[in-house]
């Protein structure tokens, strides 16, 4: 991958406001800074940055989150660390339990942390594998274990499923390098 490589996404995710919304990343080796700014249907109009660290092999090592609400006030922080095999922490070195066995993060609202497990464990096309995902809601700022699948459909398509029971799935073309180009009904590069 090219790097540094900057990606936006326009948000389609809030029926009430589609394609008002944007994610500005910025990649580099092992690296990413992104900034969402949207509006969501419930909490209304958020800011949220975050910064990820990742080894060699796309293993997670450190995630940095901040939510802002519309009128500027700081509402929370969150810092996760991880040590690539499962064991998670918070900011203060507390162990975070909840997420052990968690190798991938996935953040909500981007669809950039989908590239984690499509990138971490390269499949045949046809082949299906589960993860548990260390699940962020970022319009919050909560963590949780979640399970979610993956299957290779074609070289640059993947179906994403949630298995909390929701049933949604969405297939999403990647580019050459794993990351999401356009989400169905959610996020679309611009």
């Amino acid at each position: 991958m090219p790097l540094p490589r900057t990606v936006c996404w326009i948000a389609l995710w809030n029926a009430a406001q589609p394609g008002v919304g944007i994610e500005h990343l910025r990649l580099s080796d092992g690296h990413a800074d992104g900034v969402v700014i949207a509006i969501d249907e419930e909490a209304g109009p958020f800011r949220l940055a975050y910064r990820l660290d990742w080894d060699e092999r796309w293993r997670l090592r450190e995630a940095a989150l901040s939510l802002i609400d519309g009128e500027g006030a700081s509402l929370r922080a969150m810092q996760l660390k991880t040590d690539g095999d499962g064991r998670w922490q918070d900011g203060e070195g507390r162990a975070l339990a909840d997420l052990d066995g968690c190798l991938d993060i996935d953040i909500w609202p981007t669809p950039f942390t989908n590239s984690f497990p499509i990138r971490r464990v390269p499949l045949a096309v046809g082949e299906r594998r589960e993860f548990r995902m260390a699940w962020v809601d970022g319009t919050t700022l909560t963590v949780r274990a979640q399970a979610q699948a993956y299957t290779r459909l074609d070289d640059r398509l993947y179906r994403f499923e949630s298995l909390n029971g929701s049933g949604f799935t969405a297939d999403l073309p990647v580019d050459e390098d794993g990351i999401v180009i356009d989400y169905p009904g959610l996020f679309r590069r611009v």
